[in-house]
C-alpha cells in the first residue's frame, strides 16, 4: 500500500495528537488534508510550516458526529487516519454527550471512506480506555494485548450513575466496536487498523497561546512543574510520548500487512506523577525547590503488550525523561494567562 498513498486525510488535524500525526506524514514527502473545526488554527498550523507550501490544506467540519460531513474531505485521499474524539468529564447525559457522538463520529468518516473508491485504508485512534478492565486484579500477573477489551455494557456506560470518566471508557470501546462491524457487515474496498494509546504526554506543535491551552495530560505535568502538592495517582502506569504515536499512526497507514489489526503503542517504561516530579526537580533549576518530594509505588502488577506494535510498525519508544523534558522545556516558554 505504502507505494500508492500519497494524500492523506486527517481528523482533528489541529489537536494535540493529530498535529504531530500531520508534521509525521508531511516530513515522509506526503500530501495532508487535515479536517477541523477551526480553519483559523489550520491557516495557522499551515504557516508555521512553510517549508511544507502545497502539501497540507485544511477543509472546516463543523460537527464531525453528522453523517455526510466529510463527503467532500475524503474526496482524491488515499487513506484516513481519524483522531478527532468527543472528550469531556463535565456531562450530564452520558450517552447523548459521549457515546452516541464518539459512535456518530467514527461511523461519519467510514460512511465517506466506503464512498470513495480511492480510500484504501482507514486509522482510527482509539484508546487503552477501549482495552482496560479496570476491576481485573492481580495476582496472578496479566498483560493487556490488542484481543483484550474493556468489559463495560453499554447499559452501564449510558446509566445517570456512571461518572463521565467511566462513561469516556465505554465511548471508546462502543465507537471502536463500530468500526470494526462497519468494516466486517459492509465489506468496504478500504480496510480498518486502531490504534489504542494510553496517556500521552509531550511537546506540542498544534496552535497553543499559553500554558492553560494545553491539552489535559502535558496541563497536569507543567501543574507538577508548578509545584502543585499533593501529587494525582496515575490511573495506570502506562503512557507514550506522542511524537511515538504519530510515528505508529502513519506507519499504520503505510504498512501493508497491518491492514485489520488492532495495537496498544505504549512505552515498556512505567510512569508515575513521583517519576515526573523526580525527572523535573532534576533538570530545572527553578523547578527544584517547587516540586512535591513525594513518594509514589509504580504499580507492576499487570503489564501491557507495547511490543508487538514497535516490532510491527517500527517504533522505539522515547524515554519517560525526553518526554517530561522536552514537554516542561516547550511549557516554559509559553505566555502564562494571567
Amino acid at each position: 500500500m505504502s507505494h500508492t498513498t500519497k494524500y492523506i486525510l486527517v481528523t482533528g488535524a489541529t489537536g494535540f495528537i493529530g498535529a504531530h500525526v500531520v508534521d509525521n506524514l508531511l516530513r515522509r514527502g506526503l500530501r495532508v488534508r487535515g479536517a477541523t473545526r477551526s480553519l483559523a488554527k489550520g491557516k495557522a498550523m499551515i504557516e508555521a510550516r512553510p517549508q511544507f507550501q502545497g502539501k497540507l490544506d485544511f477543509v472546516q467540519v463543523d460537527d464531525f458526529e453528522k453523517l455526510g460531513v466529510f463527503a467532500d474531505a475524503v474526496k482524491d485521499v488515499d487513506a484516513i487516519i481519524h483522531v478527532a474524539s468527543p472528550l469531556t468529564y463535565d456531562t450530564k447525559d452520558n450517552e447523548k454527550e459521549l457515546i452516541i457522538p464518539a459512535i456518530n463520529g467514527v461511523l461519519s468518516v467510514l460512511e465517506a471512506a466506503s464512498t470513495s473508491p480511492s480510500v484504501k485504508r482507514v486509522v482510527v485512534t482509539s484508546s487503552f480506555a477501549s482495552v482496560l478492565d479496570a476491576d481485573r486484579q492481580a495476582p496472578p500477573y496479566f498483560t493487556y494485548t490488542g484481543e483484550d477489551w474493556n468489559p463495560l455494557t453499554y447499559e452501564e456506560s449510558i446509566d445517570p450513575a456512571t461518572s463521565a470518566v467511566i462513561a469516556y471508557r465505554g465511548s471508546k470501546k462502543f465507537a471502536e466496536l463500530r468500526a470494526w462491524e462497519f468494516v466486517r457487515e459492509k465489506k468496504p474496498g478500504f480496510d480498518l487498523v486502531t490504534l489504542c494509546p494510553p496517556m500521552t504526554f509531550g511537546p506540542v506543535v498544534h496552535p497553543v497561546d499559553d500554558v492553560n491551552s494545553l491539552n489535559e495530560s502535558n496541563k497536569m505535568l507543567w501543574r507538577i512543574a508548578s509545584g502543585e502538592k499533593p501529587l494525582p495517582v496515575a490511573r495506570v502506569p502506562f503512557w507514550i510520548d506522542v511524537r511515538d504515536l504519530a510515528q505508529a499512526h502513519a506507519e499504520a497507514v503505510m504498512r501493508p500487512g497491518v491492514g485489520g489489526k488492532r495495537y496498544i503503542p505504549a512505552s515498556p517504561e512505567r510512569f508515575s506523577y513521583a517519576k515526573a516530579a523526580g525527572i523535573i526537580g532534576s533538570n530545572f533549576d527553578w523547578a527544584r525547590n517547587k516540586v512535591a518530594q513525594e513518594v509514589q509505588a509504580i504499580d507492576e502488577s499487570h503489564g501491557l503488550d507495547g511490543e508487538t506494535a514497535a516490532r510491527d510498525l517500527g517504533i522505539e519508544y522515547k524515554s519517560f525523561r525526553a518526554t517530561v523534558v522536552d514537554l516542561v522545556t516547550q511549557a516554559a516558554s509559553l505566555p502564562s494567562k494571567s
